[in-house]
């Protein structure tokens, strides 16, 4: 009797109530199937972002082995893939391979991050001060644009056959870069960002630290991609031609033994080695930092602000 009395004073579900309530429940529901579309075209995205640059790797190297199997030219002088991993695996045995990733990584890195102590402040001081920039604009696009490869034998001369020699060439071919991609964030910051920092009684320096800077990180990390692009291409240049002394073994003096010993397999060694450093770079650095950027500010497919 008691559970009968319980159940009829039970509010009733009416289907007015229903009714009241399913805008709520379609809202949510619609939520919940946008969330899960944006999980999985970010999924299919992640997973696109692997395979497709696989694909296009084995699509290469089946190439590759065809054009070498029309026997056009000897083998010794352009060796298939199996030649040239064999050749790779047999360096990695010595530890040539390791010996000089190592060297040149720290050589490219260490290079790097002083290119960007000294490029970031210099382009933020050009960006900010017009008669500086007019004055020395032209000079840093100049340099840019200088294969970094000529200032290889003046810094044998000045620094001879030590590792400043090639520390040297790649601040020579990343700080220019560095400076112009910052004064191009610069030149993309909305001036209204100027203007209300000002009114509100920012510093010439809160101005740059606080302002300019974040909102030139686009341009800023373009900059610092094509910095260490060209940092890097430096770095091989100077361990190919600067060879000996207290150089040490770099990927560039790998290169150069395949060269010496008219040894394709150790040359192509090399040149692989050399590709999967930049593109490791790519992906492990360069790629997430600007996804992120794009993402914070809306401009990726995709994302949400």
């Amino acid at each position: 009797m008691a559970s009968n009395l319980t159940e009829l004073d039970a509010p009733a579900h009416t289907p007015a109530a229903n009714a009241a309530a399913s805008p709520d429940e379609l809202r949510a529901l619609e939520a919940g199937l946008d969330e899960l579309q944006s999980e999985k075209t970010s999924a299919r995205r992640d997973f696109s972002r692997v395979l497709l640059p696989l694909a296009a790797v084995v699509v290469l190297l089946l190439a590759w082995q065809l054009l070498v199997s029309l026997d056009l030219k000897r083998r010794d002088l352009v060796p298939g893939p199996l030649d040239v991993f064999a050749s790779l695996g047999r360096l990695w045995a010595e530890g040539l391979v390791q010996e000089s990733v190592r060297t040149s990584l720290q050589r490219g890195l260490a290079g790097f991050a002083v290119s960007v102590a000294v490029g970031t402040p210099l382009g933020l001081l050009l960006g900010q001060v017009k008669t500086l920039r007019r004055a020395f604009g032209p000079l840093i696009s100049g340099l840019q644009v200088l294969p970094s490869v000529a200032w290889v034998p003046a810094a044998i001369i000045w620094f001879g056959l030590t590792d400043a020699t090639a520390y040297f060439v790649v601040l020579m071919g990343a700080i220019p870069s560095i400076v112009n991609g910052m004064v191009a964030g610069i030149d993309q910051v909305p001036p209204q960002y100027r203007s209300v920092a000002t009114v509100l009684g920012a510093s010439r320096l809160e101005l740059a630290l606080q302002v300019i800077l974040p909102a030139s990180l686009p341009g800023y990390v373009a900059g610092l991609k094509q910095g260490w692009a060209f940092s890097w291409r430096s770095l091989m240049a100077a361990e190919i031609i600067a060879v000996g002394g207290t150089m040490g073994y770099g990927l560039g003096s790998l290169l150069d033994q395949g060269r010496t010993l008219s040894d394709m397999g150790i040359v192509m060694s090399a040149v692989l080695v050399i590709l999967a450093v930049g593109i490791l770079i790519e992906l492990l650095v360069f790629g997430p930092v600007e996804r992120h950027l794009l993402q914070r500010r809306g401009l990726l497919a995709g994302s949400t602000r």
